[in-house]
């Protein structure tokens, strides 16, 4: 096996050494969701990031927000003064829509008031929802009773959960309704589309104010988990990479590790790290992380068999 191998099955241990997973216990919980792919566990390293760039930005633009714990966390924390919430999938953006309009207090109601139980669960999943706030509360349900919190097609009722709590596991009304009644509190602050991700980000290509906060299906390569677990998980990934190279605007992007994500980044001059976490099984895995310029990056050395910045990363 030759080093660059090594280097890339084991970051970290030529140099300094890798970063732990971060415990996400230590990491606010801000979102809503019990989100599969969710970000909460990379809150400190976003964290770095913003401090390392050298100007403060006046909008973060999140293209595939799921969960959206990146931009809540920028919005609490005063990173950004605004944000841009993307996504395409109709549950996931009715909630979104709920608390943009105004009625953020009327679904953290609706759910500290529901009692919680199989028959309840069915019958309430069993109705049409006839507006948005319905949809929401729906979608909401689903996220706290369904495998992983999984809203795809093909996910179901758990039916043993934690230590046996079966549906009620992950159900907590109060936290939940805390939860919203915070994120009512910077609704203003929020705009929120449904629309594709990636022309979101032509439209703000040319803003060189703007930051660009990247996390979208992890499908490149023949991947399935991006597929499994999202509704919505067909992109052209070589579109999405050719998009980041004309960003005027700094960006953050992270991918599953595969060769074919490492030839995109390297065909257009990107930096890449390897970065610790930890999945729904508890078992340690890595994920990339990509942008222009990772020299604030800790813990981890540059891995040597990513392409220096070329043209492409300096327009």
């Amino acid at each position: 096996m030759s080093r660059i191998e090594q280097i890339e099955l084991y970051p970290g241990i030529f140099g300094k050494t890798a970063r732990k997973p971060v415990n996400v216990a230590t990491v606010p919980l801000r979102s809503p969701f019990r989100y599969p792919g969710g970000k909460t566990w990379f809150v400190p390293t976003f964290r770095e990031w913003m401090r390392s760039l050298d100007r403060n930005p006046e909008l973060l633009i999140e293209p595939f927000v799921g969960g959206g714990i990146i931009s809540l966390t920028a919005l609490f924390e005063n990173l950004v003064p605004g944000v841009v919430m993307v996504d395409l999938d109709e549950d996931i953006a009715a909630v979104w829509q709920v608390v943009i309009n105004g009625d953020a207090k009327w679904l953290a109601e609706k759910i500290g008031s529901f009692e919680l139980n199989g028959d309840t669960l069915k019958e309430e999943l069993s109705k049409r929802p006839a507006n948005t706030r319905e949809r929401a509360f729906q979608t909401i349900l689903k996220n706290r009773t369904f495998h992983g919190g999984i809203l795809a097609n093909g996910s179901g009722i758990m039916k043993y959960g934690e230590n046996g709590k079966g549906i009620s596991s992950r159900w907590y009304p109060k936290t939940l309704y805390k939860r919203f009644m915070n994120i009512d509190s910077i609704a203003g602050k929020i705009d929120f589309r449904r629309v594709d991700g990636l022309g979101v980000m032509e439209e703000f290509a040319d803003n060189e104010n703007a930051v660009f906060f990247i996390d979208p299906p992890y499908t490149a390569g023949g991947k399935n988990a991006g597929r499994r677990l999202y509704k919505y998980n067909e992109i052209n990934h070589r579109r999405l990479f050719a998009i980041c190279a004309e960003l005027k605007g700094n960006f953050l992007m992270t991918y599953d590790v595969s060769d074919g994500v490492k030839a995109m980044v390297a065909a257009h001059g990107f930096d890449m790290r390897t970065i610790p976490m930890k999945n729904t099984h508890n078992n340690r895995m890595f994920e990339l992380v990509i942008g222009r310029d990772l020299s604030w990056f800790p813990s981890l050395p540059r891995s040597p068999w990513v392409a220096k910045r070329g043209d492409a990363s300096r327009r």
